[in-house]
């Protein structure tokens, strides 16, 4: 078996942890005190997150898309996929180094996609974008830490709180869709969607793109007109 070999290491913002990402052979993993958050042979649910959330708005000739969370560009990748050439994609990604990362060792992976000219990237906390539009985007997808139940950052607690999907209601348009990656199910988070003004549909997905692995969970919440 080949060791795996520690490529880097990031500091997460506001807290005391570590991101350390891992390569061994072609496979790479992004880990935060021994738990692996990606790996990527495993990707398949992230990629349904962006395309399920597409399906939604595909009517829409000039989308605006909001992800939080770059990961491993494969919610990205899978975006850009699914929209047109005239969508505008926007990441929120508030580490740094996972951005560097993204353009370095894991580019390949997803096919390169910030390359791509639909896509912008924001070295910033998803929340303070949310806080400060209104009526902005088409679609937004939160694939940030672990789902409600955060590993990396106690602030991303807010994002999945009443507060947080007020604003994420706000800064979507009428019947835009709020597309969210678990890595497991969450009864009352679904009911906090509801309560919020959203229309829920919760779906379990495979992890790996081929079909099997562990099941992950996606809610796709649309703003009532």
């Amino acid at each position: 078996m080949i060791p795996w070999e520690l490529l880097d290491k990031a500091h997460v913002p506001d807290t005391i942890d570590e991101l350390c990402l891992y390569k061994r052979g072609n496979e790479f993993s992004i880990r935060v005190n021994g738990h692996e958050l990606m790996n990527s042979r495993i990707h398949g649910s992230e990629e349904i997150l962006a395309e399920k959330a597409c399906e939604i708005i595909s009517n829409r000739p000039c989308p605006r898309i909001l992800i939080g969370g770059l990961g491993m560009g494969y919610t990205a990748a899978s975006a850009l996929r699914h929209t047109g050439v005239h969508s505008q994609i926007e990441v929120a990604e508030i580490v740094p180094s996972v951005i560097s990362w993204n353009r370095g060792p894991l580019a390949e992976l997803a096919g390169k996609p910030l390359e791509d000219p639909r896509i912008l990237v924001q070295e910033t906390d998803i929340a303070r974008i949310l806080k400060n539009e209104t009526h902005a985007y088409d679609a937004i997808l939160l694939d940030v830490d672990n789902g409600p139940a955060g590993l990396t950052r106690k602030n991303n607690s807010w994002l999945y709180g009443h507060a947080g999907l007020k604003a994420a209601l706000d800064a979507l348009r009428p019947t835009g869709v709020l597309a969210i990656w678990s890595a497991g199910p969450d009864q009352a988070f679904t009911r906090r969607l509801g309560k919020a003004g959203f229309e829920v549909k919760e779906i379990c997905v495979r992890a790996r793109a081929t079909g099997k692995g562990s099941f992950h969970t996606i809610w796709l919440a649309i703003r009532r007109a």
